[in-house]
């Protein structure tokens, strides 16, 4: 999956960007307070999008 696809989806479910870091951007979910890193590659491992959703609380 395409990073801008992945990051668009993850603010449309409500999750916010806390800060960037050099390699990773941190994104929170506002309702459960979780943080987790994304990286800054241009593609995204399906499995690795379906861990940051899960971890979030995205479905």
């Amino acid at each position: 999956m395409k990073r801008k696809e992945f990051v668009r989806r993850l603010t449309k479910k409500g999750c916010v960007l806390l800060r960037s870091g050099a390699r990773h951007d941190i994104y929170i979910n506002p309702s459960t307070d979780k943080k987790q890193p994304v990286p800054r590659h241009i593609e995204i491992d399906n499995h690795l999008a379906r861990h940051i959703r899960k971890y979030l609380g995205l479905k």
